[in-house]
């Protein structure tokens, strides 16, 4: 069985930069090549948001929220997804997902961003 594990958050003051990590584990080599591949977020009393994508081909979509800050990567090796958010804000505070971008899996336990400022 699949499950998602994002890791990397945490507290930090604004124009900070954090990196979070997420790992696909179980999921074969020959699934997670092809998928497209996002991180969401979700902040308090709000819906969960698309912020980032990746696709399999190399193609990226920004928020125009992150747009110029945020940069997302993949490793197909690690079966890892990578979000390095950059001059962080406070409006960028939320719990941090990866998924799929279409046929998503089931959610992993997300990973906390808190930006102080």
């Amino acid at each position: 069985q699949v499950r998602l594990v994002e890791s990397g958050g945490g507290l930090v003051q604004a124009g900070g930069t954090l990196r979070l990590s997420c790992a696909a584990r179980g999921m074969i080599t020959s699934v997670f090549n092809p998928a497209d591949w996002g991180w969401y977020r979700q902040a308090p009393g709000q819906q969960r948001e698309l912020v980032a994508s990746l696709t399999s081909r190399g193609n990226t979509v920004y928020s125009d929220s992150v747009k110029g800050r945020f940069s997302i990567s993949r490793d197909s090796r690690r079966k890892a997804v990578y979000l390095e958010m950059n001059n962080l804000k406070p409006e960028d505070t939320a719990v941090y997902y990866c998924n799929k971008v279409s046929n998503t899996l089931d959610w992993g336990q997300g990973t906390q961003v808190t930006v102080s400022s």
